[in-house]
Parts: structure tokens; sequence; C-alpha cells
């Protein structure tokens, strides 16, 4: 069997088994192989384990993983930003988007802090959602606002998703960090740009309120001092050790995870039964994205060993389109892929046949694989499997319709491709902060 046919018979196997419903990690592993029986090659499978040891289980990156994870459970059991979101909120309650405006600056801090997408929606959509229905703003507003500012924490630093995108490419976590910095920082002001002008021309979607709670501004200038202390000394812990070459991403989330345990003990917010329910969700979340890792790794390592991943490059390089448009092509590959698969899947399966084409270009490889990072913030909102959209149905009032959701998330993927052509016109926006800090 030619490898063109493998590698369309293994997509096959992929798009059904994801259609008829099963987890997307035995997808992959059950696709390696069915597409190795099918090439005649049941051999390779013994090579394909011998590749999931080396790359998955002796990745010592890959340790950051559950760290981060745990210090995102650490941080939402402390509560910290509950305080500093009800500071937020009664200081830009009376000017006209103020709610959604301080949704979009606590999600910032939030993505700076925990890089955990259920998490930061969660944690967000529960503390107000509630209070901008009531204050009477639109709820279409109120669902895409807080589910597309959630997203942040897979793009800003510290990001589950750029450790992983580092472990399969050239680039170092730091480089990674230091370069998703500005465009993820970019793209919250621009969806609180986007909130000011629709507050501005529809003071109805998005009202100014009068609060009910009279506090002067000063006690609320300095409550929210008080409570941005911890999470700006635990982004400080982190970027700032890793960005300062003081520690590596996996020595930088072990510090995380510690400032974030201390915080909840400060705090007075320890508790054993948390303590070990924290632990119980970070292994369970680590192992559903490390299963996904080793059934991708099985998957893209049978389409190499079967010429399928070489038959893929060829085609795209037979195209024999300008740069710019081939990355174009590239990216709205991945745009599909993120209306039903999740940014583990696509990182795992496009990196191999992506990044050695764009290295042959002559491409900075950070610039693209930044510009792709952005492309997959879409990936949590484009339905029919975007997972914002399940978090936001799960915490939303019976009176919020997933149609409201659906339709108040559109507007900000159209920002999103917006980020991404500002990214793609201006690529120091990329690589300015990498090449300061890590260039000698």
């Amino acid at each position: 069997m030619s490898p063109e046919h493998i590698a369309l018979l293994m997509a096959a196997f992929l798009v059904i088994g994801l259609f008829m419903g099963h987890p997307l990690a035995f997808v992959l592993g059950g696709s390696a192989v069915l597409g190795a029986l099918v090439a005649g090659k049941p051999m390779i499978l013994g090579i394909v384990i011998n590749r999931v040891f080396g790359e998955v289980l002796d990745n010592y990156t890959l340790i950051a993983i559950p760290l981060f994870i745990l210090m995102a459970r650490f941080l939402s059991d402390s509560d910290v930003t509950d305080r500093m979101f009800d500071a937020l909120r009664l200081l830009m309650a009376r000017v006209r988007g103020g709610l959604a405006l301080a949704v979009v600056f606590i999600s910032i801090m939030l993505a700076a802090t925990t890089g955990i997408i259920g998490a930061s929606i969660t944690m967000t959509g529960l503390m107000a959602m509630r209070p901008m229905l009531r204050y009477g703003y639109d709820v279409r507003l109120t669902s895409g606002v807080i589910a597309a500012s959630g997203c942040l924490g897979i793009l800003i630093p510290p990001s589950i998703m750029l450790i992983l995108m580092a472990s399969y490419s050239p680039l170092s976590v730091g480089e990674l960090f230091a370069g998703a910095l500005i465009p993820g920082v970019m793209l919250g002001l621009l969806y609180a740009g986007y909130v000011a002008i629709v507050a501005w021309m529809r003071p109805d979607l998005a009202p100014s309120v009068e609060p009910e709670e009279k506090v002067s501004t000063g006690e609320l200038v300095k409550m929210l001092l008080i409570e941005a202390v911890p999470p700006l000394i635990l982004i400080m812990g982190i970027l700032g050790t890793m960005l300062a070459g003081v520690a590596t991403a996996t020595e930088a989330s072990a510090i995380g995870a510690f400032l974030a345990l201390a915080i909840v003990v400060v705090r007075g917010k320890f508790e054993w039964r948390t303590f070990f329910s924290a632990l119980y969700e970070t292994g369970r979340t680590s192992a559903m994205i490390l299963f996904i890792v080793v059934g991708a790794t099985a998957f893209t390592g049978v389409f190499n060993i079967t010429g399928g991943l070489g038959a893929v490059q060829n085609f795209m390089r037979g195209l024999d389109m300008e740069p710019w448009m081939l990355i174009t092509v590239m990216m709205f590959i991945v745009f599909l892929l993120g209306c039903f698969l999740d940014w583990t899947g696509i990182v795992l399966l496009s990196f191999p046949i992506f990044l050695p084409i764009i290295q042959e270009m002559g491409i900075s490889l950070l610039w693209y694989v930044v510009l792709m990072a952005v492309v997959l913030q879409t990936s949590f909102l484009t339905p029919p499997f975007g997972y914002a959209l399940f978090y936001m149905r799960a915490i939303a009032p019976p009176e919020v319709r997933f149609s409201h959701i659906i339709v108040g998330v559109l507007p900000f993927i159209g920002l999103i491709v917006l980020m991404c052509i500002v990214v793609a016109m201006f690529p120091s926006l990329a690589t300015w902060l990498p090449d300061k800090l890590y260039k000698v």
C-alpha cells in the first residue's frame, strides 16, 4: 500500500473514532495500531513503544505540566481572586462596561498565574456572570467575554500548551514564554478595547451601574493593591526566575506550586480535605494530558515510519505557494482542527508535519509557533467541541441558552483572527523579547 493511501486511511480512522465519541487518547493509539496492521508492518509497534519511552517518559520538561496544574488548583483554593474581583467590580461599576472590563483584567491576572482554562473560566464565571446579568448586561456579551478571557491562560505564560510545544520543537520553554507574553497580553487588551467600544456604542448592552455597597474609592484601591500582592509574587516567582535564567521550566513550576501552597496557608484556607482533592485532580488532569501525548506519539510514529508523514509533507511542498500563502493554509488547517480536536492533539499531530517545512523555508520557528499558539485560542471557542463553551454551559444559570454562548464568542473569535494577522505582519511582537533575553 502506498504512503498516500496509508495517510488517508489513518486520517479516516482518526475522524471516525472521534465522531463515534471515543476519547482522543484511545482514538490516536487505536489509529496507530490499525495503521500499522493495514500497512502490513505490525513489527513497527515495538519501535513506537521505544519512541514513547524516549520522547514522553524521559522528557523531564513534561514534569512541569502536573506541577503547574497543582499550582492552579492551590490558587483556586486560596480564593485570592475573589476579593480582587470585588474591589475591581466596585471600582469600575460606574464605568460603562466596567464589570466586563473587570472580567478581562482579572482573567489576564489569572492567565499569568494558573494557565488552566477550566479553572479560569469557572472562577471568573462563578464570580461575574450572575452580577453582570443582574445589572442588565447582555447575555451574549457576558457569555462571550467570560469564555474568551478565560482562554487567555493557554497563551499567556505560564501555559502548559507552551510547555508541550517547547517539548516537541527545538525551542526552549523560556523562549516560548517570552515570545507569547506580548501577543497574549495584547489579545487581552484587544478584548478590553472591544468591550469598551460596545459599551460606548450600545450602553444598553453593557451599562454603568450604581454599586450596592458604599465603599470609598481609596479603600477600594487599597484593597485591590493588597489582594494583588500574592498573584504578583507568584508571577515573579515563575516568570521572573525563568526569564532571568535562574530556573528552568521544571524548577519554576515547582517554585510556583510551593508559592501557591504558601498563599493558601497564609490566607488561612488550608484544609487537608481540599489538599488531597487538589492532588487527586492534578493526577487526573495530568494523566488525561499525558495519555493524549502517548497516543499522539504512537500515531505520529506509525504515520512517519509507514511514509504517511513524508507523503503529506511532499504534498504541501508541491503546492508551489509563496511562503506567506502556505503559512496561511497551515493556520487555516489548525483553525479547522480546533473545531474537532483539543490543542494537545493538534500540536502533536501538526508539529511533525509543519515544523520541518517552516525550517526549510528559513522562517523564524519561534514566530511561527507563537502564531500557531494564538490561532489555537480559537480551539476552545469554536463549536461543536469548544471546551470553553461547555465550561460556560456548566456554570451558566438556566436562562442562558447554549445558543447565547455560541453567538457571544463569535466576535472574540474574530478578534483572535485579527491578532493573528497583527502577529503575522509584525513578527517582532513574538521575537523581540526572546531576542533581548536570550540572544547574546
